[in-house]
């Protein structure tokens, strides 16, 4: 079981939260990270990027992306859900998968989890030889240099290290349920302000 960890501004310099969670608090109300759980897949002095993985898109499923592209469909992948990465480039195109099969644009997250941005996975999955276990996105969050060590700074978020089940065996609607679970206590509970001795 993942365990959470305090990190204050000094470490988030220091080191690096790719392949982390960030589970939003409840007084942070941007539409896009209200009781979010993002998935870092980058984090450097120069900021960060990830994608949230419990928001999907009302309007669009996988079935719709293999459509546009032309791609004969996988009927089983078709019915999953696309989801809102984030406010950034909200035309571009992720794909969260476990480790194994590598793509023209895949980097390594963590030991167990990949990240591809090109157009061949998707033409594998459509014709079922692509991951089965993935999380497509449109779209991703973004951070400048110093800004998310910031919002984590002033209680916009908690960090818990990243775990494969939670990315891709937990229904969507449960992600961020099950984060705050792995804390260990109710994130509902929590004051949003933080406290100073």
């Amino acid at each position: 079981m993942s365990k959470s960890k305090k990190i204050n501004r000094d470490e988030l310099k220091a080191g690096s939260l790719k392949g982390r969670f960030l589970v939003s608090m409840p007084c942070l109300q941007d539409p896009y990270f209200n009781h979010s759980i993002t998935y870092i897949c980058d984090h450097s002095e120069d900021g960060a990027m990830g994608l949230v993985l419990n928001h999907p898109l009302s309007d669009i499923n996988v079935g719709d992306i293999f459509q546009q592209l032309d791609l004969v469909t996988d009927q089983e992948l078709a019915n999953e859900p696309v989801f809102s990465g984030g406010p950034v480039q909200k035309e571009r195109g992720f794909v969260l998968h476990p480790q194994g099969q590598e793509w023209d644009s895949t980097i390594a997250i963590s030991d167990k989890v990949n990240l591809t941005a090109s157009k061949d996975i998707l033409a594998s999955m459509a014709a079922g030889h692509g991951p089965t276990r993935a999380i497509v996105a449109l779209g991703y969050a973004g951070w400048e240099a110093g800004q998310l060590e910031d919002e984590i700074a002033n209680n916009a978020w908690i960090t818990l290290d990243g775990d494969d089940s939670l990315l891709f065996d937990t229904p969507a609607h449960l992600r961020w349920s099950a984060a705050a679970k792995m804390l260990g206590f109710d994130l509902n509970l929590l004051s949003n302000h933080v406290g100073h001795a």
